[in-house]
């Protein structure tokens, strides 16, 4: 499967567009550009194009589409974009042990509990596992 509209907006809407490099957080050891784009790749003066930023973010869907493809289960469109978004922003380790031995159901229950970084709850991280839940949750 590959990501639909619904997926590709949830991802850009918590991602955000940014065309110059930045840190999100000053320990992070690699720069973030477009809609997450995260890397060695990434310079810190570097700026880039909308249609970059675009291209950049297929290249990136590509590594989480292929991880939640990995599981043979038969996700319908919206349960595939929100574990693809979950996977976009939590890696593929965290995928694995997110699905692994679990129902629908219980996926579907347990993708707001990663909701932390540096092992303190962030309001955004709230929000967005609670829109991918909500998403994964639709027929």
């Amino acid at each position: 499967m590959k990501t639909g509209d619904a997926g590709i907006n949830l991802i850009k809407s918590f991602e955000g567009l940014r065309l110059q490099a930045y840190k999100p957080v000053a320990t992070e050891k690699y720069y973030t550009i477009g809609y997450g784009h995260y890397g060695a790749d990434v310079k810190p003066d570097m700026v880039i194009s909308n249609a970059y930023a675009e291209a950049l973010l297929r290249l990136d869907l590509d590594k989480s589409e292929r991880a939640v493809n990995s599981y043979e289960r038969n996700w319908n469109q919206n349960q595939f974009d929100a574990l693809v978004s979950f996977t976009f922003n939590c890696g593929v380790a965290n995928l694995k042990r997110l699905v692994t031995n679990r129902t629908n159901a219980q996926i579907a229950n347990a993708i707001v509990k990663y909701n932390k970084a540096g092992g303190k709850v962030l309001k955004g991280l709230v929000r967005r596992r609670k829109a991918e839940q909500e998403l994964f949750l639709k027929g």
